[in-house]
């Protein structure tokens, strides 16, 4: 460091004062020159006029945001379940001047265009391998080159309309392509998350930085996606894997935020040539299809066999020219590591000029040349397996550095010959990073950057997200080996006009097509309310037995047999404890809410983890008697709020529908057993008060009947009151009014197999008096209740 740098240094704001770039490194706060980049003024020197304190409350604040959104990641450790991990934020964003970053979209934009062609020609004449420009084997040879889709042209004219691209700042101080996403880039909804949650912990710097918006990458892109369906009744559809993915919150958050529905592959089928959505209301065409999984899993009938997440017919509804997707099937070659080798000639030919980005250099091993390239610059280069999935890329590196090790390295070389690429190792540039302490350090970071086609061409969101190394070891920036996201600042000179998803005045709004109610989405809502309903009548049960340890002592009277036994009956042991007993249905729920984050509330996801949450932290803690029935109440309290936020909350849309009737259904039928059981004219003394209790209903009892509970009465206010939300006939009349608003249940059309059979269930409850309510006549009603459910699957859910 020269006497001017060393006094740059000492001029600092006081946030950078120990900052030091790593030597020979370039560092996006600080230029060659010792002093910040003018981009950082004006977050820095808000940074340094606050106390440790604020910044950290402010982080916690953006750390609050993202867990009360629920952003997670799942993390895979080589095993076959993968865990839910927070999302991994570095809270100081890398900021990047609006002129620096217009050099950045154009190159990138010429790069998008180049794969564009470069995707049309080996799905189309082939001209780049019979050319010589290509080698035969890195694509015919490759898992991710699709055979039956070569001389399918898009429907929509373009193969690609979705890219990303990672890339990096090297020694020399220019940016790097360090590899292009084609196949399903991930990671935009995330972006728009660290959005928030940076803006949200410095809002008042944000709001003065002049930071570019991102809302209208996506508006614009939604406006392409609309535009492509073309015909009046195609819809635009989102394709994920499901909840197991790892990017599945990412799925359903742009679902949401573009407002299209977001669909697994069971839930689609092609009829005649076209892509169908299963709905409640019947078979509905999909016209646009962005896809998010690989391509091989996308039909299993053509592509690959084993496929379970994939849709039968799939590439014969594209061959047919029914559907646009995005990306294109097959686009997934254009990943392929070695193909960076060829990029930079490919564009001479084609263009007529070199890269405006360059990638990083890149060497594929096929000819002796390049074979012995390798050998002699193997120190400085990572060498991985090309035609590979990633996981195989990574191991062929560990077998090459395994082979150095080991003094075979020139022998390995020739044996896997052109199955590998070589890549020069880069030193990337730094970004500044909070640490433990709270100080900001140089950590190495790479930038993800999305582009969406639009009508009129490649749009470039301004911004992305930086991947950020914890340690100063590049392999560190992946999320899955403990790297941090951030978010990406583009900063202009002059104030930037507020953006947001909302047309433009004076644009023609487009009108989306009306959401048809995916029938996996129905089903996993009735079961969502089926199982929370469940959920309440075991904590109800167990808070009963519990309440009456605490009164008498011990378990020794026959009451205690009757709740045990009805207990069992439910499948619930008492002796494996309350975790074993709600937890299975809790998590059932959770599994069936997670089938639908696209159209369920954050704050009803958030009530149903923490009612997970507080499940598990006292089960364990919770001793016989009084403590078991606070700890039961307050599960109670947890749930009524969960119901309470689906009945305020919720629009009254179709799958609201079905969600209320499966907890209907539930709730008639477990009160059906339960009055059975309890109101049998054997139970033991202080069952018709158990059965009150457990109806949640004892103030009204006492009100109403201003006696003690006989059996008549007790079943006159829980199967017969069609006021009593607890009865069984409430529940019935309920079930009867939802299923008035479903598809199919028209005046003018004959009554289906499920609406004779709710008649039917309904007169059987109404049509009798408390006399004629036997045990026999109480557990057939719990039986037709239970066949409304399947006759409801068999109507809407098949």
């Amino acid at each position: 460091m020269n006497r001017d740098q060393r006094q740059m240094q000492s001029s600092r704001p006081a946030m950078l004062a120990g900052y030091t770039p790593l030597a020979g490194v370039p560092d996006e706060l600080i230029g060659e020159d010792g002093a910040p980049r003018p981009a950082w003024g004006e977050l820095i020197s808000a940074l340094s006029a606050m106390a440790p304190a604020e910044i950290a409350g402010r982080h916690a604040a953006a750390e609050r945001y993202l867990s009360d959104a629920g952003v997670f990641y799942r993390q895979y450790d080589g095993e076959e379940a993968a865990s839910s991990r927070d999302w991994p934020m570095s809270h100081m964003p890398v900021l990047i001047a609006k002129a620096e970053w217009e050099e950045i979209a154009a190159g990138l934009t010429e790069r998008a265009d180049l794969l564009e062609k470069v995707m049309a020609d080996l799905y189309g004449p082939g001209s780049l391998v019979s050319g010589g420009h290509l080698p035969p084997g890195l694509v015919a040879g490759n898992t991710e080159w699709l055979r039956p889709l070569v001389g399918v042209r898009p429907r929509s004219g373009h193969f690609l309309h979705y890219l990303a691209f990672d890339i990096g700042r090297g020694p020399g101080g220019a940016w790097w392509v360090l590899g292009d996403r084609t196949q399903a880039p991930s990671g935009a909804g995330f972006a728009l998350e660290n959005r928030i949650a940076t803006a949200r912990a410095y809002s008042d710097i944000y709001a003065r930085a002049h930071v570019e918006r991102l809302a209208g990458f996506f508006r614009r892109f939604r406006e392409t996606l609309m535009e492509m369906g073309g015909e009046a009744e195609g819809r635009v559809a989102i394709m994920t894997p499901g909840p197991a993915n790892a990017s599945y919150f990412e799925h359903a958050y742009i679902a949401r935020y573009l407002g299209v529905p977001l669909l697994e592959g069971d839930d689609m089928i092609v009829r005649g040539g076209r892509l169908m959505v299963r709905t409640v209301s019947g078979l509905k065409p999909v016209s646009v299809l962005w896809r998010r999984l690989d391509a091989g899993w996308a039909d299993p009938l053509e592509l690959n066999e084993q496929s379970r997440i994939g849709t039968p017919g799939l590439v014969s509804a594209l061959r047919a020219g029914s559907l646009s997707m995005v990306n294109a099937l097959g686009s997934g070659v254009l990943e392929t590591r070695a193909m960076l080798a060829f990029l930079p000639r490919i564009s001479e030919l084609i263009d007529g000029k070199p890269l405006r980005m360059p990638n990083i250099a890149t060497w594929w091993c096929g000819a002796a040349e390049e074979r012995a390239y390798v050998r002699e610059n193997a120190g400085r280069m990572t060498i991985s397996g090309a035609l590979s999935t990633r996981a195989l890329f990574d191991a062929g590196e560990t077998m090459a550095e395994a082979a150095r090790a080991e003094g075979r390295f020139d022998r390995w070389l020739e044996e896997a010959g052109a199955g590998l690429v070589g890549q020069e190792a880069v030193t990337l540039s730094t970004t500044p990073a909070f640490a433990a302490d709270g100080r900001l350090v140089p950590r190495p970071m790479s930038l993800r950057v999305f582009l969406a086609r639009t009508a009129t061409g490649w749009q470039v969101m301004p911004g992305g997200y930086a991947r950020i190394g914890r340690e100063s070891r590049p392999a560190e920036l992946a999320l899955q080996r403990g790297g941090l996201a951030a978010d990406v600042w583009v900063v202009s000179p002059q104030p930037v006009q507020p953006d947001t998803m909302l047309p433009k005045e004076g644009d023609d709004p487009l009108r989306l097509q009306p959401s048809a109610l995916p029938s996996r989405a129905a089903d996993n809502l009735f079961w969502l309310g089926r199982y929370i309903e469940r959920a309440e009548m075991i904590v109800r049960l167990w808070r009963a037995w519990h309440v009456r340890l605490a009164e008498q002592g011990a378990a020794d009277d026959p009451i205690f047999g009757r709740l045990e036994a009805h207990l069992t009956s439910r499948g619930v042991l008492l002796g494996n404890g309350i975790e074993a007993a709600v937890g299975p249905v809790l998590r059932s729920a959770i599994g069936a809410a997670a089938h639908v984050r696209d159209r369920f509330s954050l704050d009803g996801w958030l009530a149903l983890s923490d009612l997970d949450a507080t499940l598990s932290e006292i089960s364990g803690t919770l001793a016989p008697g009084d403590s078991t029935v606070r700890g039961m109440s307050a599960l109670l309290r947890m749930i009524a709020g969960f119901s309470g936020l689906v009945h305020e909350n919720m629009f009254r849309f179709t799958g609201w529908r079905f969600l209320s009737i499966g907890r209907d259904l539930e709730r008639a039928h477990s009160m059906a057993r339960l009055l059975a059981d309890f109101a049998a004219p054997d139970a033991p003394d202080g069952a018709l008060d158990l059965a009150v209790e457990l109806g949640d209903s004892t103030m009204t009892h006492r009100r109403r009947y201003a006696a003690l509970p006989t059996r008549a009465t007790v079943l006159d206010l829980l199967a017969l009151d069609r006021l009593n939300p607890r009865a069984v006939a409430f529940q019935l009349v309920e079930v009867g009014d939802h299923a008035s608003y479903l598809p199919g249940a028209e005046r003018t059309r004959q009554s289906s197999a499920f609406q004779r059979a709710l008649l039917h269930a309904q007169a059987g409850v109404q049509g009798a008096t408390p006399a004629e309510l036997t045990t026999e006549r109480l557990n057939a009603a719990a039986d037709e209740i239970a066949h409304l459910a399947v006759l409801l699957g068999d109507a809407y859910f098949r």
